[in-house]
């Protein structure tokens, strides 16, 4: 009897132990999965992500700089023909239907920073940060006119109605007025042609009269009410009445340009504006900053209407030429399309594999050309 219970006693014990390597082996099992189903999430993330980065919308391309693409152009008259210039001291007149390389422009010894094709379509121009402005006819490639000036070319401007180009210089020039004390980063003839408008590190505003080079009116941080940074953007509205200027201070300023009275005053950024632009067929305006957001406003009220939101910094904005829609390209990759009437997003574009540093648009809205760090450029049809 004595024996009996030992071996039942023994037997219990035996299962007990069993079962607890059974329990053991599960629960390392179970922790097993566990570590496995992690692998397999971060597995799919990273085929996830590689499918965003690969994610391709465009239609077309130009794969023939060798650096950073920072300044590109649509013949107003052939807009198969574009102009880009890069930071491989390069730019190239391609086509956007065929991605056909149609000619080299050269003479430039430092980055080409802005192209721009005259309004008729017959010349392009080239500035860079060699300080050289260069024209060629662009029927017959021939380089017409090549100037060399003291500092980096920031900008250039055509008149709208005439084949006069205005350039804007690192060393406080506009060729050939001169009036600011530090780089002038932004200026173009006002919509009509009777006017210059330029902004400037300084914070100063001035508006020009280009028939005698003088300065109708100036403003700038001396005044309290206007911006406290440098200016970043300009943008004229269409009847050539109002500039709206940007800054790094965050805010922009609406001015009268026939009095350069202050209207009002965007304030909704948190970080500098780099893109600005009035509506051609609404009475709202929008600005870009670098908190990436876009904040479309109402011009007739001074209040914020929309704010949209890209993924990182916006880069350009530009409002289609008949219609409510407007492009943004960012340093999230993208270029977004928008209505400007209720925010909506109509449309993402993908393609580009780094920022995103300028574009053009057809006139219709419907071809979208876009200038990348990635050193390509690419075509988008919407």
């Amino acid at each position: 009897m004595a024996e009996q219970d030992f071996d039942s006693e023994f037997v219990e014990q035996e299962e007990i132990y069993e079962e607890q390597i059974l329990n053991d082996n599960n629960d390392a099992g179970s922790s097993m999965d566990e570590e496995e189903d992690e692998r397999n999430e971060e597995q799919q993330d990273e085929i996830e992500n590689e499918m965003i980065e690969l994610k391709d919308d465009s239609l077309q391309g130009f794969f023939g700089h060798q650096d950073s693409v920072y300044a590109i152009d649509i013949n107003p008259i052939d807009e198969s023909i574009i102009v880009s210039g890069g930071g491989d001291d390069k730019s190239f007149l391609w086509n956007c239907d065929t991605g056909e390389q149609l000619s080299e422009l050269l003479g430039h010894t430092d980055s080409v920073t802005s192209t721009l094709f005259s309004k008729d379509g017959q010349y392009v121009a080239s500035g860079g940060m060699d300080g050289k402005v260069k024209v060629w006819k662009v029927e017959n490639r021939e380089l017409i006119l090549s100037l060399e000036g003291p500092d980096e070319i920031v900008w250039l401007d055509w008149h709208p109605k005439g084949n006069i180009l205005l350039a804007g210089a690192n060393d406080s020039t506009i060729w050939m007025w001169q009036g600011h004390s530090s780089s002038v980063t932004a200026g173009q003839f006002t919509p009509d042609g009777k006017k210059i408008v330029s902004g400037s590190e300084d914070t100063s505003l001035i508006v020009w009269d280009p028939k005698t080079a003088n300065s109708i009116f100036k403003i700038s941080g001396e005044d309290a009410r206007f911006h406290k940074e440098g200016i970043t953007c300009l943008a004229v509205n269409q009847e050539s009445t109002l500039v709206l200027s940007g800054s790094t201070d965050a805010s922009a300023k609406l001015l009268n340009l026939t009095n350069g009275s202050i209207l009002g005053s965007f304030e909704d950024h948190t970080e500098s504006i780099e893109t600005i632009g009035f509506s051609n067929v609404l009475p709202l305006a929008a600005t870009g900053s670098v908190d990436a957001k876009l904040n479309i406003w109402d011009v007739t009220t001074m209040r914020l209407r929309q704010t949209c939101n890209h993924d990182d910094a916006i880069v350009k904005l530009q409002w289609h030429n008949d219609s409510p829609l407007l492009t943004t390209c960012s340093a999230d990759r993208t270029v977004r399309v928008w209505d400007g009437r209720t925010g909506n997003c109509e449309k993402i574009f993908h393609g580009h594999q780094n920022t995103i540093l300028g574009f053009t648009i057809s006139k219709d809205g419907k071809k979208i050309v876009t200038a990348g760090d990635d050193h390509v450029c690419l075509v988008y049809k919407y």
